[in-house]
C-alpha cells in the first residue's frame, strides 16, 4: 500500500552545522538553559543529545558548584555514547573524560557495581555512567543527601514512570524532595505506550523544557530529503510476505515480532532462517565478527553482510553487537535482523529502511524505530519506515484484536504526522503578531492561553497529549469517521483533556482544547500560497487561511485522512470487516453529544424527506438514527417520571 505519510524537508545544513563553540542548534538551545536545576530535554534520536548533556554537564561542574556528574542509561550499550569526548579543539573551555574506573556499563555482576558506585560518592572523581538498573540499586539505603550538588543525568527519561511501580520514578522524586542535586532528563519521545505519566504534574511543573522537534532536526539536514511511513498488510504467516517489503538494495534494519505477539511463529531462530533462505544462499559466517555473508537470488549474486541480533548466545552475540559499534562504512553491513535490540540508542547512519513486524504498543518504540533510519547520511535522500502487520480476517476468531492492531497502527502513523510536521504558532484575530513570517496564523474566536500552565501545555505538551487522545479506547473507534467531528471535537477530546489534566479550570480546559484541535486540523492540511495569499485545503476544500475560525475547525475531523488512505488500499471485504468490527463497539450516546447532533438530525429531515435509517450504509447517518432513538427513549423516561 502507498505510505499514510509523505514528509520533504529542505535539506538547510542547520541542525547538523555547528558553531564557534562546536555545538548543533539543538545543542545551543539546550546549552542556553543551563542554569536551570531542573531540565527536560526532549529531542529527536540522532539530534545529539548526549553531547548536549557533556556541555551542561562541565558548565555545571566548573561554573555552578556542581561537584559530581552521574549518568544513567537504560541499557550497557548506550553507555558508549558517553565515553571521553574532545571538545576543547571545536571550540568548548572543557574536554569530557570520565574515569574508566567508573564507567559501570562494563560486564560483571551487580553487587560490584553497587560497591563502586558508593565508592564513587566517597570519591574525589567527578564523572560515573552507569545503567538504570546500578542506579536503581545503589540508591537502595543510602541517604538523599549524598545527592546534594551532584547532576543526577538520566538518558532515555520516557523510561521513567510515575506510577508507584516504577522504582526510578520512586527514587526520583525523594531525591528532588530531599537533597540539592541537579537533575538533567532526556528523551527522544518523551510520552510512553500507556497511560501512565513520566512525572507527576506537581514535579513536572519544576523541570525547564527545553523542546527541539523531529522537524527542525530532519528539516535541518544537508542529505536527508524525505521520510516515507507506510504499512503493509498480510495474511497467514508474516514470513510469506516479508520478501514483499523487504529491499535487500537497501540498507535495513528488520525488526520480528515478539515471541509471545500473534504475529510471531513462536520460533524466532526459525524465522531467521527462514529470512535469509528467502534473502539468498548463506556462504558463511566470519567466527570473529560474527556477520552472516548470503549471496543473494537472482542473477547478480551479490554478497550481502548481515547482523542476527535474535541470537541467544551472549558470546556470539556480543561478537556482533562489537563489530557493528565499530562500522565506519557503509559497506560494512547490508541488514540487521533483531528482536528487542537496536532500538534506542543504536546508532547506524547509513540505515534507509526501518522495517517492522506486527504492531508496536507503545509509541515510544515507534519513534525510536523510526529514528534508527533519520540519520543524516550521504548514502541516502529518502529514509523509510515500515510497519507489516496481520491483515483482519472475518473468518478469524481474533478478528477484533487484528482490527484493533490495525487502528492502533494507524493513529501512530498520524501521530508521526503531526510530530514531523512544521509547527505553527495560532493568535485570535484580534491579535497585533506579524504572520508574515508563515509559522504565525490567526484563528477567529480561538482563545489564547490565559494562564502559565496552558501556555506550558500549548507550547511544550501537544504532542504528549494528542498521544493521550490517538491512544484512547473511544477515539480509536471514532476517528475513522463514524462520529460527527463536533462531537469529537467538542466531547471526547475534552474528556481526555480532563483526565490528563484535572487541575485545569473549565475556562483553561478550553483553551488548551482549542489549541490541540486547531493544530491536529491545520498539520492534517495542506497549506499552497498563491500569490501573497495562503490557501489550507481542509475536508477537501481550500479556504483562504485568512478566513479560518474555530467554528470551521470543530466541524472538521483532524484525523480522518489516514482512515481514507487505507480505504483505498485494502480490499472491500476487509474495510467492510473493520467497519463492523467498529460498529460492533460504537461509543454510547449520551446527552452531549445528542444536543450536538439534533440539529443534524433536523437538517437531514429537511433535505431527505425522512428521519436517518439505522440499517443505512453511511456511518454517519447511522448514528443520526441513533441521536433520535436516543432522544425518544430520554423523552419516553422523562415522562415516566414526570
Amino acid at each position: 500500500m502507498p505510505n499514510l505519510i509523505d514528509v520533504e524537508y529542505a535539506q538547510t545544513g542547520q541542525s547538523t552545522s555547528t558553531n564557534e563553540m562546536g555545538m548543533r542548534d539543538m545543542q545551543v538551545r539546550a546549552f542556553d538553559g543551563r542554569d536551570a536545576q531542573y531540565i527536560l530535554l526532549k529531542s529527536p534520536p540522532a539530534s545529539g543529545k548526549s553531547r548536549a548533556l557533556m556541555y551542561i554537564a562541565l558548565d555545571k561542574l566548573i561554573n555552578q558548584g556542581v561537584k559530581k556528574v552521574i549518568v544513567a542509561v537504560p541499557e550497557r550499550s548506550i553507555g558508549g555514547s558517553f565515553v571521553t569526548t574532545d571538545l576543547k579543539s571545536k571550540g568548548f573551555f572543557e574536554d569530557w573524560e570520565p574515569s574508566d574506573r567508573y564507567n559501570l556499563c562494563t560486564p560483571g555482576g551487580s553487587k560490584s557495581k553497587v560497591k563502586a558506585f558508593h565508592n564513587f560518592l566517597d570519591s574525589d572523581e567527578q564523572i560515573l555512567i552507569c545503567t538504570h538498573a546500578t542506579l536503581r540499586f545503589a540508591c537502595e539505603g543510602i541517604d538523599e543527601s549524598q545527592f546534594n550538588d551532584v547532576l543526577l543525568a538520566i538518558d532515555e527519561f520516557h523510561h521513567v514512570s510515575a506510577d508507584v511501580n516504577s522504582r526510578l520514578g520512586e527514587l526520583l522524586r525523594p531525591i528532588m524532595n530531599r537533597s540539592s542535586a541537579h537533575i538533567f532528563a532526556m528523551t527522544g519521545s518523551y510520552f510512553r505506550g500507556d497511560s501512565v505519566p513520566i512525572l507527576l504534574a506537581a514535579d513536572e511543573a519544576k523541570f525547564t523544557k527545553i523542546t527541539y522537534n523531529y522537524y527542525e532536526q530532519l528539516n535541518g539536514y544537508k542529505y536527508l530529503k524525505s521520510l516515507g511511513i507506510g504499512y503493509h498488510f498480510y495474511q497467514g504467516k508474516y514470513t510469506s510476505a516479508i520478501m514483499e517489503v523487504l529491499d535487500t538494495d537497501k540498507k535495513t534494519i528488520l525488526h520480528i515480532p515478539n515471541v509471545n505477539s500473534g504475529e510471531s511463529t513462536k520460533d524466532k531462530h526459525n524465522e531467521v532462517d527462514f529470512i535469509l533462505d528467502a534473502i539468498g544462499d548463506v556462504v558463511s559466517q566470519d567466527a570473529d565478527t560474527g556477520v552472516i555473508h548470503v549471496k543473494r537470488h537472482g542473477d547478480d549474486g551479490k554478497m550481502l553482510k548481515i547482523a542476527d541480533l535474535v541470537e541467544d548466545t551472549a558470546l556470539e552475540r556480543d561478537k556482533i553487537v562489537a563489530y557493528l559499534r565499530g562500522m565506519n562504512s557503509v559497506d560494512d553491513m547490508d541488514l540487521i535482523i533483531a528482536l528487542g535490540m537496536a532500538k534506542e540508542g543504536f546508532d547506524w547512519p547509513y540505515c534507509e529502511h526501518a522495517l517492522t513486524v506486527g504492531y508496536r504498543s507503545s509509541l515510544t518504540e515507534i519513534i525510536q524505530i523510526i529514528g534508527r533510519a533519520t540519520r543524516d547520511s550521504d548514502n541516502k535522500n529518502h529514509a523509510q519506515f515500515t510497519n507489516l502487520i496481520a491483515q483482519p480476517d472475518a473468518d478469524n476468531d481474533e478478528v477484533k484484536i487484528a482490527v484493533n492492531n490495525m487502528l492502533k497502527a494507524i493513529t501512530a502513523s498520524l501521530l508521526m504526522e503531526q510530530v514531523l510536521a512544521p509547527s505553527f504558532k495560532f493568535k485570535t484575530k484580534l491579535s497585533d503578531d506579524d504572520t508574515s513570517t508563515g509559522r504565525t496564523i490567526k484563528v477567529g474566536g480561538l482563545k489564547e492561553p490565559s494562564s502559565k500552565r496552558v501556555k506550558d501545555i500549548v507550547e511544550s505538551d501537544l504532542n504528549d497529549l494528542k498521544a493521550a487522545i490517538l491512544q484512547d479506547p473511544q477515539m480509536l473507534k471514532a476517528m475513522p469517521g463514524n462520529i460527527d467531528p463536533k462531537v469529537m471535537n467538542e466531547v471526547l477530546i475534552p474528556k481526555i483533556i480532563r483526565t490528563k489534566y484535572p487541575d485545569l479550570s473549565d475556562q483553561e480546559l478550553e483553551e488548551v482544547r482549542q489549541h490541540v484541535v486547531t493544530d491536529s486540523v491545520i498539520k492534517n492540511g495542506e497549506i499552497k500560497k498563491v500569490g501573497d495569499k495562503r490557501f489550507i485545503r481542509m475536508a477537501d476544500t481550500f479556504i483562504d487561511i485568512d478566513e479560518i475560525n474555530i467554528d470551521l475547525i470543530d466541524s472538521i475531523n483532524p484525523f480522518q485522512k489516514a482512515f481514507e488512505i487505507m480505504s483505498k488500499s485494502v480490499t472491500k471485504q476487509v474495510l467492510k470487516v473493520i467497519q463492523e468490527t467498529i460498529q460492533a463497539t460504537r461509543i454510547k450516546m449520551d446527552w452531549e453529544e445528542a444536543k450536538i447532533l439534533w440539529p443534524k438530525v433536523k437538517e437531514f429531515v429537511k433535505a431527505n424527506k425522512r428521519e436517518p435509517s439505522i440499517e443505512s450504509r453511511n456511518p454517519q447517518e447511522q448514528r443520526l438514527a441513533e441521536c433520535v432513538i436516543y432522544l425518544k427513549e430520554e423523552k419516553r423516561r422523562n415522562a415516566q417520571n414526570g
